[in-house]
């Protein structure tokens, strides 16, 4: 029992594991320095001369004598056009003898002659600003690139990508239209089109060239403004029924800002209609024909020091209207996601940017009629190319304006977009009331 009662011998320990080795560590790999490729010029040199030593000799390249050959040949296209079919207005008033005799025909009412011109003249308009916003999105790409040193939409439909907002309208067209669970969904729904509905409207007295209006209203200027500021209540609905805190601080800002830029975007064409006498855009672009000494056409914005002053109020509180860079607070990626159309996709969210290219192209027309006297041309020894023609390219030169404006200044912040409104734009248009004042009475 003794020798039972004695301990097992324990069993020896296992031999430790032999530690393995540390591998060796890896040869250090040196990247070469980058050589730039001269020969083949694709590779970027590292300057910010970009792309104007890449391109130093554009002409030598085929692609680019192609499109400017293309270009030139759609200006010359878009001119003999012109020449040939002249004045719009011509043609319209021979539509409408027209209409009147096809109703004449038919033995109904005489009324039903000026229904049917209104409606074609409605569908006019709608269609001006539906191929607007295809147009204007287009291009803007196409300068934004350019600015950036890119190339921007090149291959949908071809020639530079001309297709492409075509594509995207479509994909918008199909995308869901998504309401937030905490929206008020009827006035969610009626933002969008409380927004888009009065820049339609107040096309209707805008100048298309020499007596081309859809209706010549005596108090054209007036009746453009006053449903111009109508859309403000679109955003405001837009921003609240969201549900969204981002939206409802977009929509706020939107208002503030509007109301307050309306006052020297209105004043600075006060100017303009004490020496024209009128509210009727005919009448105001007709007080600037003609040519000083022969030459120098009678543009107010040609005017000394007023017609400058009023051209640069009106062209930067217009930025401002639009919502556009730097001016576009209510959106404010960087702080409210995208502002008071952040709940809104599809072709809810695509009507906000249809009404903003359109009152660009509204502010791009009324600058032309304003300051640069309407479809008149600039020089005196023209007389083939029609009305309607010089009207177009001083309406895109301004667009032209808008959109380079956009993508060369950054944006305000509230405090600064107030003060510059308040401090500096709405008395020096105060400031050049007067001097308009003073200057009329020295005229004998």
């Amino acid at each position: 029992m003794a020798d039972e009662e004695k301990e097992a011998p324990k069993p020896a320990p296992a031999p430790a594991a032999a530690v393995a080795p540390k591998p060796a560590p890896k040869p250090k790999v040196v990247i070469p320095d980058p050589v730039f490729n001269d020969a083949n010029g694709k590779l970027l040199h590292n300057t910010r001369y970009w792309p104007t030593e890449l391109w130093a000799n554009p002409w030598s390249s085929p692609s680019y004598r192609n499109g400017a050959l293309m270009l030139g040949g759609i200006l010359i296209g878009i001119l003999g056009l012109g020449a040939a079919i002249g004045e719009l207005s011509v043609w319209g008033d021979k539509l409408y003898a027209l209409i009147g005799t096809l109703v004449a025909k038919k033995h109904l009412p005489p009324i039903t002659t000026d229904a049917v011109w209104v409606a074609i003249k409605a569908l006019i308009v709608l269609h001006v600003i539906l191929i607007n916003g295809l147009w204007a999105i287009w291009w803007e790409r196409k300068i934004s690139a350019h600015i950036q040193s890119r190339v921007g939409p090149t291959y949908a439909g071809g020639f530079h990508g001309w297709a492409q907002t075509i594509f995207d309208g479509i994909k918008l067209l199909l995308k869901e239209d998504i309401t937030p669970a905490a929206a008020d969904g009827v006035v969610h729904a009626l933002g969008p089109a409380i927004v888009v509905a009065p820049v339609v409207i107040a096309f209707a007295p805008v100048l298309f060239g020499r007596e081309l209006t859809a209706a010549n209203i005596d108090i054209g200027v007036l009746y453009i403004f006053a449903f111009a500021g109508i859309s403000v209540i679109g955003i405001v609905m837009a921003g609240w029924a969201s549900g969204n805190k981002y939206s409802l601080l977009g929509g706020l800002r939107a208002t503030a800002q509007l109301v307050s830029y309306e006052l020297p975007r209105g004043f600075s064409v006060v100017p303009v209609v004490m020496f024209a006498g009128s509210l009727n855009l005919a009448q105001i672009a007709h007080m600037q024909a003609g040519y000083k000494w022969g030459f120098m056409p009678k543009w107010f914005v040609f005017y000394p020091v007023m017609g400058q002053i009023a051209f640069v109020i009106f062209l930067i509180a217009s930025v401002a209207e639009t919502n556009r860079t730097p001016f576009d607070i209510p959106e404010a990626e960087s702080e409210l996601v995208s502002g008071f159309h952040t709940e809104y996709s599809g072709m809810k969210w695509s009507i906000f940017f249809l009404a903003e290219y359109g009152y660009v192209l509204l502010a791009s027309f009324l600058l032309a009629t304003f300051f640069l006297g309407g479809g008149a041309s600039p020089f005196f020894f023209d007389h083939l190319i029609p009305s309607w023609i010089w009207m177009l390219a001083k309406a895109m030169l301004m667009m032209f304006v808008f959109l380079w404006i956009r993508w060369t200044f950054p944006r305000f912040r509230a405090d600064q977009l107030m003060d510059f409104n308040w401090k500096f734009l709405l008395p020096w248009s105060f400031v050049n009331i007067a001097v308009a004042g003073v200057y009329l009475l020295m005229l004998p």
